[in-house]
């Protein structure tokens, strides 16, 4: 079976403008919001501030993501960053356990983790939490940590057109660079889940190189059904 390459699906969404407001993107948005944002929220009410509370299998993988999101970063001290989809905010400590000073703004669309998070670290002057887009400003680094892996009942066209939407959004707040995870298209089709994204990253690796910048790097070797993507901005 022949399957489009890269280029030809970068073809298809080339001529489509994802740095905007468009009509049909913004509906989209709105639908999968709503039905993301009440997953995740019954999420936490189940399992508390914990991985399985952002709907990870455990602490070890969701800090092996950490690790390979935060390559990004290269400087320290005094860095800004976003954490785009924060949850409960489990990169606050990750990142205080590495970094010697930053400030962070984490955002979800979940209010109840927005409300757990500012529960957990209202003693922290430099970290705030938002529950909207409005509220967040550009940073050094923006990251997304297993965001694009839920698409629940959306088809996967939809949530591949969000994605790429978002990532739109990412690059506007990230002075120095973003990274961002998706499952990878290449995990064993007998453990694939039909509520699951599992995006091509040889697609994704040719649209952030043409779209945002020449320094990109695709990570794919640690050990989970995933990859993540690196984006650095020109100096």
């Amino acid at each position: 079976m022949i399957t489009n390459s890269p280029a030809d699906q970068w073809t298809d969404t080339n001529d489509q403008d994802f740095s905007g407001e468009d009509a049909g993107v913004g509906e989209m948005r709105e639908l999968i919001k709503a039905t993301v944002s009440a997953y995740y929220t019954d999420k936490i009410k189940q399992h508390g501030p914990t991985a399985q509370g952002v709907d990870w299998n455990s602490i070890e993988s969701q800090e092996l993501r950490f690790w390979q999101l935060t390559r990004i970063i290269d400087r320290d001290p005094g860095f800004s960053l976003n954490d785009y989809g924060c949850g409960y905010g489990a990169l606050v400590p990750f990142l205080a356990s590495r970094f010697s000073s930053f400030e962070y703004c984490g955002f979800d669309w979940s209010k109840s983790m927005i409300e757990e998070a500012n529960r957990l670290y209202s003693d922290r002057s430099r970290c705030r939490f938002v529950a909207e887009n409005e509220l967040m400003q550009p940073a050094d680094y923006t990251i997304a940590s297993g965001i694009f892996n839920v698409k629940l009942g959306h088809r996967d066209a939809d949530w591949q057109r969000y994605i790429l939407d978002v990532l739109h959004k990412l690059d506007t707040l990230s002075t120095g660079g973003f990274s961002f995870n998706i499952l990878t298209s290449y995990s064993d089709p007998e453990r694939q889940r039909g509520d699951l994204f599992y995006g091509d990253p040889c697609f994704f690796f040719d649209y952030c190189k043409r779209q945002f910048s020449r320094n990109v790097a695709l990570l794919h070797d640690y050990g989970l059904y995933e990859f993540t993507v690196l984006v650095r901005k020109q100096s």
